[in-house]
């Protein structure tokens, strides 16, 4: 849980080192609207992405299960500027046992809402599925674009990064996986 107090201290101590006069009108507030969106968009370091599969149910349904084009929203942790994009998540069932679609996009949210790095966070996702429905396999695809390269450093707008993980299935059985990419792609 974030700290109100010394996130409104320092941001007040930013707005000074960058020269600006944090008792101007237009920054009186700053510093506690900046600590409450802080602690919005790293509601995720209180919660587990696994702890978001609670609806599991045993089902007549061994095919891919997929939520593609999930949107979510994160904060680079070197540089502490939005990246965003979409999530893709799959998974094959085994024996039936299947989740709550809306639990797919839950753990997105929750890994997404903290200082975060891209890669961990396709990883992360790609984790809480396995130990929590433990299927026959796992694909996560995430595709975002990094503020960090668009308003900075090498200037880039546009650009986005694909980060995968494939487990189980996916990983092992090229032609699964390459129709799991065409149903992401084509659908």
């Amino acid at each position: 849980m974030i700290n109100q107090e010394k996130a409104e201290a320092a941001i007040y101590q930013l707005l000074e080192a960058v020269g600006e006069d944090p008792h101007r009108e237009g920054l009186l507030d700053t510093p506690q609207r900046v600590a409450r969106m802080y602690a919005e968009m790293f509601a995720g370091l209180d919660e587990n992405p696994k702890d978001q599969f609670t609806a599991v149910f045993s089902e007549n349904h061994e095919e891919v299960v997929l939520v593609k084009d999930i949107p979510f929203y994160s904060m680079c942790e070197h540089h502490l500027v939005p990246f965003y994009g979409v999530a893709h998540v799959a998974y094959l069932p085994d024996q039936g046992k299947v989740t709550g679609l809306s639990k797919l996009a839950r753990a997105v949210e929750v890994a997404s809402k903290r200082p975060q790095l891209q890669e961990r966070l396709t990883e992360q996702v790609a984790t809480a599925l396995e130990e929590a429905l433990a299927p026959k396999g796992v694909f996560v695809m995430v595709e975002a674009e990094h503020m960090c390269m668009t308003m900075r450093g090498i200037k880039k707008p546009g650009s986005k990064t694909v980060t995968t993980v494939a487990r189980g299935i996916f990983q092992e059985d090229k032609g699964q996986r390459q129709e799991l990419l065409h149903l992401i792609k084509e659908f």
